[in-house]
């Protein structure tokens, strides 16, 4: 997995709807750090970045897989 661009975090965010101070709020981040990630200073985590666009609908999980 690779991490997010600023630019993809930027579109997902716009496409949601949400400023970035409600971004970051839906996933317990700060507005200061979507403000980092949008503008490439800190790079958001992969795992993050699907947690958002799942909260946002903007991607579905088909199943969840359990592993030992």
């Amino acid at each position: 997995m690779n991490n997010p661009t600023p630019e993809q975090i930027r579109t997902a965010r716009l496409a949601s709807g949400l400023s970035q101070r409600e971004a970051g709020g839906l996933i317990l981040a700060s507005k200061r750090s979507w403000e980092n990630w949008e503008q490439g200073r800190v790079k958001m985590s992969p795992g993050l970045f699907d947690y958002f666009l799942v909260k946002t609908g903007q991607k579905t999980l088909d199943r969840f897989a359990l592993t030992k």
